[in-house]
C-alpha cells in the first residue's frame, strides 16, 4: 500500500514538474502577466480543470516547491553538528537550495528575475517564506540552548529573519547584475555585512 502511495506521489511530482516547465517556457517567452492559465494547461497537455488540481494560480505554479524547500532546509539544519553556531548551521543548511539539481543557474535566474519584476509573485513569495520561520526558528532556539515555545526567542527569530533577508538581498543583487557572479558568494557577503 505504501508503495502505491509513493508511486502516486512520484506521478504527481512528474505532472507538477511538466506543468512548471511548460509555464516557465511561456513566462520566459511572453512574460508572467501575459501568460494565461489556459495557455499553461494547453502547453502542458492537460485540461484547465486538471491544472487547477495541481496549482490554484500562476503564482502557485512558480512557488509550488517553496514549502518543500523550507522542509529541506529544516532537515539540513537538524543534521548540522550540535557544536556549530546558529549562523554557521543556518548558512550551511541554506546551501541545500543551491545544491538542488533542478535549480540550474539559468532556471534560478529566470525565476528570480520574475520575482523581481512581478509584484504579485513577490508578495506571494514573502507570504510563503514567512512559513519558513515556523520551521527554522525552533531549530535555532535549540542551538541557542532555549526550549522552543509558543512565543519565539527574539534572538533565534532575528537570526532566521536576517538570514532569509540576506538570501533575498543576494538574489536581488544577482538578478540586477544579470546573473553574473556567484550567488552563494553574494549571500555570504550579505551575511558578513549583517554580522559585522
Amino acid at each position: 500500500m505504501a508503495e502505491r502511495g509513493s508511486l502516486r506521489e512520484r506521478n504527481r511530482r512528474a505532472v507538477e514538474r511538466e506543468i512548471s516547465e511548460a509555464a516557465m517556457r511561456l513566462f520566459v517567452e511572453q512574460g508572467f502577466a501575459a501568460t494565461t492559465t489556459d495557455q499553461i494547461a494547453t502547453e502542458a497537455g492537460i485540461s484547465p480543470r486538471s491544472l487547477f488540481r495541481y496549482a490554484g494560480t500562476k503564482e502557485d505554479i512558480v512557488l509550488g516547491d517553496m514549502l518543500a524547500a523550507g522542509h529541506a532546509v529544516q532537515a539540513a539544519l537538524r543534521d548540522r553538528p550540535a557544536a556549530e553556531g546558529p549562523w554557521e548551521a543556518l548558512r550551511a543548511a541554506l546551501q541545500v537550495l543551491a545544491d538542488d539539481p533542478d535549480n540550474t543557474s539559468e532556471r534560478a535566474f529566470r525565476i528570480a528575475e520574475m520575482f523581481l519584476h512581478t509584484p504579485s509573485l513577490r508578495a506571494r513569495r514573502l507570504e510563503k517564506r514567512l512559513g519558513w520561520l515556523d520551521l527554522l526558528v525552533p531549530e535555532i532556539e535549540r542551538r541557542l540552548g532555549h526550549a522552543p515555545g509558543e512565543v519565539p526567542d527574539p534572538a533565534a527569530h532575528a537570526i532566521v529573519s536576517c538570514a532569509l533577508a540576506c538570501l533575498d538581498t543576494a538574489t536581488e543583487v544577482w538578478v540586477r547584475r544579470g546573473g553574473q557572479g556567484d550567488l552563494t558568494e553574494i549571500f555570504d557577503e550579505a551575511i558578513r555585512a549583517v554580522r559585522g
